[in-house]
């Protein structure tokens, strides 16, 4: 009886090895994979060149620059233009998340031991919990922090000067940000989704990294599946190389990446599993809506979370599903996506009552 109890033990824990050397290989591959300059940087033309003008304006002053706070989807480049930033500086860079720092006292320890025009970078900095909040406040004006000696009545606050640094915040919700945070940011900037093309060259480049035999109307096809976000399609390269090695000659056409993207449920807007499940609940289980969120996972077998956070954005992006005050419903191209006919009833998908607005207009709100 012991013996068989230990050997799942030992299957689980060999599980957990293999998936966690996969994940340390696959932060490897995004890793080499990222631009590290400017000039590399492929998108978000606008914001390239307002960071530009930042960090040259403060090497040519000799002082760190304002605080930035990059904000956007998953996947675009946030982290990537932190180390951007820190490379341009030639400055070091502390890396911490939002989550990570519960406490004032994990934010003292790292700003505390910050050198002359360090880089800090938060990601989801929304997530930092709220004494620590109120640290940030002190140490990004006046580049101070006051440390808490004690507890209660005897507690005495030690003020504590730390040098300069450049914080460098991130968040995919920036709504949830506090104003008086947000405010202390010299520069913001909002990351847009990309362009086919550019997405195109970023996939071209990353075979080149990679050493993938790719043409170009194969990169065209993995580029327009890629919901307009680099990371997805650098993710869908790798899993299309992989395709043509096994079941072709390594080199990545037009067919093998469409044989390979259906193999993987990618359908050619980019949609997935998840999405699929969502839009054929959505339209087949409750006949286009409106439906509240958490009925909607429980009919995909998803968390609420996880159908908001991960297919909704995009099925919203793309006018296949509205969010409106009565609940989600299907739009007219939800239903030709998925090669049904159209009932009437959805033409006008507003209901009197459903608040301010005309008779047939579908109200979005966040």
């Amino acid at each position: 009886m012991t013996g068989g109890s230990e050997e799942p033990d030992r299957d689980d824990e060999l599980d957990r090895l293999v998936s966690g050397l996969a994940d340390a290989d696959d932060r490897v591959i995004e890793g080499a994979l990222r631009p590290k300059r400017l000039s590399e940087l492929i998108g978000q033309a606008r914001v390239r060149e307002q960071l530009s003008l930042l960090l040259e304006g403060a090497m040519r002053r000799g002082r760190p620059p304002d605080h930035v706070l990059l904000s956007g989807p998953p996947g675009l480049g946030k982290t990537t233009l932190a180390m951007i930033i820190s490379a341009e500086l030639g400055a070091p860079m502390r890396i911490t998340s939002g989550p990570a720092i519960e406490r004032a006292g994990d934010l003292a320890a790292i700003l505390s031991t910050l050198a002359e025009g360090e880089v800090v970078f938060i990601d989801e900095i929304h997530r930092v919990a709220r004494p620590a909040e109120e640290m940030l406040y002190l140490a990004m004006e006046d580049f101070r922090v006051d440390v808490v000696i004690g507890k209660g009545p005897g507690a005495t606050a030690i003020p504590l000067d730390i040098a300069p640094f450049t914080l460098v915040g991130a968040t995919t919700r920036a709504g949830l940000l506090p104003a008086p945070l947000r405010d202390r940011f010299g520069f913001t900037a909002h990351l847009d989704f990309y362009e086919p093309d550019e997405l195109g060259v970023i996939v071209r480049r990353s075979a080149g990294l990679l050493g993938v035999a790719l043409r170009d109307d194969g990169a065209d096809e993995i580029a327009g599946r890629s919901r307009g976000t680099p990371r997805i399609a650098n993710r869908l390269l790798r899993r299309v190389r992989d395709f043509a090695e096994v079941r072709g000659n390594g080199v990545i056409t037009r067919e093998i990446a469409r044989s390979a993207l259906e193999l993987y449920e990618v359908d050619e807007s980019g949609l997935d599993r998840l999405d699929y499940a969502v839009l054929t609940a959505l339209v087949r289980k409750f006949g286009g809506g409106p439906v509240g969120l958490s009925t909607l996972a429980v009919a995909v077998g998803e968390e609420a979370e996880t159908v908001e956070v991960v297919a909704e954005p995009f099925l919203v992006r793309e006018g296949l599903m509205a969010r409106t005050p009565r609940g989600r419903v299907a739009t007219p191209a939800a239903w030709a996506h998925l090669g049904l006919p159209v009932p009437r009833q959805v033409v006008s998908a507003r209901q009197p009552g459903d608040g301010p607005g005309r008779d047939g207009e579908v109200t979005l709100f966040d």
